[in-house]
């Protein structure tokens, strides 16, 4: 039996409301995108399903981002903000809320299991600061409109270089590059300003601002920027793009 033209219509019709409600399912959740990767990352879902990322690759509430030990990888958020992740770092998207039209339902939660990462905070940390926090063990950051470094050692972080040329002290290690973080646990909370280093050993020792020669740098190299390296994976750009 032929089919009419009407008929065509239709069925063309019903093709892009399935392709639509797909895309739509598909970008329900996301956080961002990796922009820059040298090396492998994986990220494991809240399903319990582990992928590899790739540059384009999605960035989803939830996910617990995991670098190799040559790896760093920058992180677009749908604010604007970037997070520029040190090779042996996990972190976990905890919450990723953001809606340009929707100040009031802003909310960013990282949490950061070990490793280091350069953090710029995006629209929601500029217009809802108290929204924005990156957790660890030792102590919380909250932002202040902020570029920052975070550093969690946990006896690994000898390759880090420091003025006395011994390995960092074991707990979270801050920097500020512009605006301020508040770091802050159980024992106490200190405010840290763009130049200043900050100090906490563990969640019952007070957080504390350290002199310039006794602070750590959170460094990054310059090819991170320049999409540079592998980063081979199964996540590509283009998962969401539906032909008909």
């Amino acid at each position: 039996m032929a089919i009419g033209n009407r008929e065509v219509i239709q069925m063309n019709k019903f093709a892009m409301l399935l392709c639509l409600t797909w895309v739509s399912v598909a970008w329900a959740g996301s956080a961002g995108q990796i922009t820059h990767l040298s090396g492998t990352l994986s990220a494991k879902r809240v399903d319990g399903t582990s992928k590899l990322l790739s540059v384009k690759s999605e960035v989803m509430e939830g996910d617990t981002l995991a670098t190799e030990s040559e790896t760093y990888a920058r992180v677009k958020f749908n604010d604007g903000g970037e997070v520029v992740l040190r090779p042996g770092t996990q972190v976990k998207i905890e919450n990723y809320s953001y809606n340009a039209a929707k100040p009031e339902s802003d909310n960013i939660v990282i949490s950061m299991f070990k490793g280091g990462l350069r953090a710029v905070t995006g629209l929601i940390g500029k217009r809802n600061r108290e929204k924005v926090s990156f957790q660890t063990e030792t102590a919380t950051i909250g932002i202040r409109g902020t570029h920052f470094g975070a550093l969690l050692c946990q006896s690994d972080c000898g390759g880090v270089p420091t003025t006395s040329g011994s390995a960092p002290a074991n707990g979270l290690h801050v920097d500020v590059t512009n605006g301020a973080i508040v770091m802050s646990n159980r024992a106490g909370s200190v405010q840290i300003n763009a130049g200043q280093f900050g100090f906490v050993a563990n969640q019952n020792a007070t957080p504390t601002i350290v002199p310039p020669q006794q602070g750590i740098q959170v460094t990054m190299p310059s090819s991170i920027s320049q999409n540079k390296g592998g980063g081979r994976g199964v996540g590509r750009g283009d998962e969401s793009e539906c032909k008909l």
